[in-house]
């Protein structure tokens, strides 16, 4: 549990997240990879609307703009569940709506809850747990992943990340 804590805690020193993949393995274990992302200074003012999806009429925001990259040094996560009960997977853009001043949680980009409205809604729709539900949040640029589970993941720091966007 310790050193759960110990990366969890090094994860959220991340300023990024980006989910490189997700899989159901099995009956009800799941597997999410995500890779560290850092602001990549070395592609300032170096992006054009070919390597965007931009419309021409916003062109003028590239100026000075620089990508948010898994590039090397960055490094990779594993989340591995034994067993979970429910996941949801949310695009990023729509995923902070409504809101969550009743939900208590710690952490930052991976989040732990005591409280939440997935929580609640999974109370509500199930047939029960024979535990209690812990409920774990992973923020990322492209995604925001939930998953309830009665035992918390096993969580390993792989090493570098692999480039996930075009240079």
């Amino acid at each position: 549990m310790e050193d759960d804590d110990r990366q969890l805690a090094r994860i959220n020193q991340t300023t990024y997240l980006s989910l490189r993949s997700l899989n159901d393995l099995g009956i009800n274990q799941l597997e999410l990879v995500v890779e560290e992302a850092i602001v990549n200074e070395a592609m300032r003012g170096k992006l054009t609307l070919a390597s965007t999806r931009l419309p021409e009429n916003v062109a003028f925001l590239l100026n000075d703009a620089a990508p948010i990259d898994s590039v090397e040094g960055c490094q990779s996560f594993r989340f591995f569940w034994k067993h979970y009960v429910a996941y949801l997977v949310t695009e990023e853009c729509i995923a902070g709506g409504g809101g969550h001043d009743d939900e208590s949680f710690n952490g930052k980009l991976v989040r732990l809850y005591s409280k939440s409205h997935f929580l609640d809604h999974l109370a509500r729709d199930t047939g029960g747990h024979m535990r209690p539900l812990i409920h774990y949040k992973i923020i990322c640029q492209n995604h925001v992943i939930d998953v309830a589970a009665e035992d918390s993941p096993e969580i390993e720091i792989l090493g570098d990340a692999s480039p996930t966007w075009v240079q």
